[in-house]
């Protein structure tokens, strides 16, 4: 009996403005997707879809999502709001901005405020724990608190960008104003990260809104955090309403109708790496422009010159905690390995006891022979999502692997290579890392120059990895980090933060009334 003969027949077809509807799907239904394959509908969507429900195939891998009518209904009003605020906000003097950061701010720092968005966020934490989620990015501590409030304020107190002229051209008799203006609506996608409400709130200093969809591991944090601070700062201020707004609803299908809702000007996510890859389809094929992040890593290189105590600080301080811009491979020149290694192992060893939970070490090949034998056979209680496990310090991974980036909890993991020269590390980070953070450990000035033009990387340094944060670096809160594993950014920094979302527009001013072409 073949699969055909329980597919459900297919239901009329309801006329609409610009083509008919169906009122359902047939499981297993093809359809065409980036124009040469065929992919089918699955049975639970089928079953699940009901009259009003939209479905998206994403184009790059098939996969067929489905959006039931409230949630697309509930995200598009929200972006509407958001809209509406847009065109309320610009003729507001940017004296209401500044008040809103203030309060917003202000909200934060109050104990009693704060005390109640820290027990929602005790509540996210403890179920996500429960379903053996990460919860690196997930806990709102205080300096998690002071950062959010540091961010604010900054914003507060930066001078205003919109409607700033950047660049006049004089002509005789006239001229041309080059412009800074808001670009629109801008929807943000988070996984389990509070902290955004600060930092995505940036936008309004470039005169855009925001609409925002955080995943339901810290829904319940971004509620408190809405309700406490965020939206009577917004009330307070004399800000439009739906200039920030929050989609409050757990499933993963309000990401996918925020992101192909027509509205937006820029979507932007944040989170695992699949996840992300999926949004970012679901935007272009929408037509919206994206700043994504999905895929971290960050890589050390040491050359023969490299100071041992400059990379043991290079080591232990990119491995404080799990973050995208963490150490994750760490390549050695064969002449130095002998020297270098154990350095790098003994600093693996000092961060271990500072977090208290071991470490773990990947080795290519070529490192073996420089790997104390008895860590490939020693035991140590890894901390995962999921809880502990019981794994070999050191294990053998081949070359193809070096760009798996690890997600750990409190064991630090990094892979270790040694290669022939830093040439060849190059080579190898060109070829298989997510193209983000790379840094040399050298004393020679030609060999960071070199390293420089040849390494296909957005954030180069010379030291620790974590340098690379948006208000650490550039002192401005950062909405994401974006990589160059699919191509370098055109005409913007691989951060993005709040007054970087513009556009230019040109201004005509004229002297002479009699100018023409």
């Amino acid at each position: 009996m073949t699969a055909t003969l329980h597919r459900q027949p297919a239901q009329p077809l309801q006329d609409g403005a610009g083509g008919a509807r169906l009122s359902a799907i047939p499981k297993g239904m093809p359809i065409l997707f980036g124009g040469d394959r065929v992919t089918h509908v699955p049975d639970e969507v089928a079953e699940a879809f009901r009259p009003g429900d939209h479905l998206i195939v994403v184009q790059t891998t098939g996969d067929v999502l489905h959006i039931p009518a409230g949630i697309f209904a509930a995200v598009d009003g929200a972006v509407r709001r958001a809209r509406s605020a847009f065109e309320a906000l610009a003729p507001l003097p940017d004296a209401r901005i500044d008040r809103f950061y203030d309060r917003f701010a202000g909200a934060l720092a109050d104990d009693g405020v704060w005390g109640r968005i820290a027990a929602a966020n005790a509540d996210d934490v403890a179920r996500a724990r429960a379903r053996g989620r990460s919860t690196t990015r997930l806990v709102a501590d205080a300096k998690l608190r002071a950062k959010m409030i540091e961010g604010l304020r900054l914003w507060r107190d930066l001078p205003p960008r919109r409607e700033a002229v950047q660049e006049t051209v004089e002509h005789r008799g006239w001229e041309v104003q080059q412009v800074v203006s808001g670009v629109g609506v801008i929807g943000f996608v988070f996984e389990g990260r509070p902290n955004v409400f600060a930092d995505a709130t940036g936008v309004l200093r470039s005169g855009n809104t925001a609409v925002m969809r955080i995943g339901s591991d810290a829904l319940g944090t971004a509620r408190a955090i809405a309700t406490e601070a965020l939206d009577p700062a917004l009330r307070d201020a004399g800000l439009p309403e739906g200039a920030v707004g929050l989609i409050d609803h757990p499933d993963r299908a309000a990401g996918w109708a925020l992101f192909a809702n027509p509205g937006l000007a820029l979507a932007v996510a944040r989170g695992s790496g699949g996840a992300v890859a999926q949004l970012g389809a679901v935007a272009r094929q929408a037509g919206t422009p994206v700043s994504l992040h999905g895929t971290g890593g960050a890589w050390i290189v040491a050359d023969a010159t490299a100071p041992p105590e400059s990379l043991a600080s290079a080591v232990y301080h990119s491995l404080d905690s799990k973050k995208c811009n963490t150490l994750n491979t760490l390549c050695i020149v064969e002449g130095a390995a002998e020297r270098l290694v154990p350095v790098a192992l003994d600093a693996l060893r000092r961060r271990e006891v500072a977090l208290g939970h071991g470490y773990k070490l990947h080795v290519t090949p070529g490192a073996v022979p420089y790997v104390p034998q008895a860590l490939f056979s020693t035991q140590v209680a890894v901390l995962r999502a999921g809880g502990e496990e019981h794994e070999p310090i050191a294990e053998g991974i081949g070359e193809e692997e070096l760009g798996q980036e690890w997600e750990w909890e409190g064991t630090p993991e990094i892979t270790l290579a040694v290669v022939q020269d830093v040439e060849q590390a190059i080579a190898l980070f060109n070829r298989h890392s997510p193209h983000f953070v790379a840094s040399l450990i050298s004393q020679e000035g030609a060999a960071h120059e070199r390293f420089f033009r040849a390494i296909d990387a957005p954030f180069v340094g010379n030291g620790f990895t974590r340098w690379v944060d948006g208000q650490f670096a550039l002192r401005r809160p950062e909405l994401g980090l974006s990589n160059w594993q699919h191509g370098r950014l055109f005409a913007r920094s691989g951060i993005l933060t709040g007054d970087g979302v513009f556009t230019v527009r040109l201004r005509a001013v004229q002297q002479d009334p009699d100018v023409h072409t």
